[in-house]
């Protein structure tokens, strides 16, 4: 069997209208932080920002 990895799978919400839009994976050890990124949201139909949340 393959070890634990470091790589978890993360989700991302719009910080405008807090819906959770998108799904990522992220290496614990490069990233210990919350990703953020700028994506576009369908709901508020726009490029808005993106944090990860639990």
């Amino acid at each position: 069997m393959a070890a634990a990895g470091a790589r978890v799978k993360v989700t991302l919400a719009c910080m405008e209208c807090k819906q959770r839009n998108y799904n990522t994976m992220k290496n614990k050890r490069n990233d210990p932080d919350r990703l953020e990124f700028s994506k576009y949201c369908r709901f508020c139909k726009k490029h808005t920002t993106h944090r990860e949340t639990k």
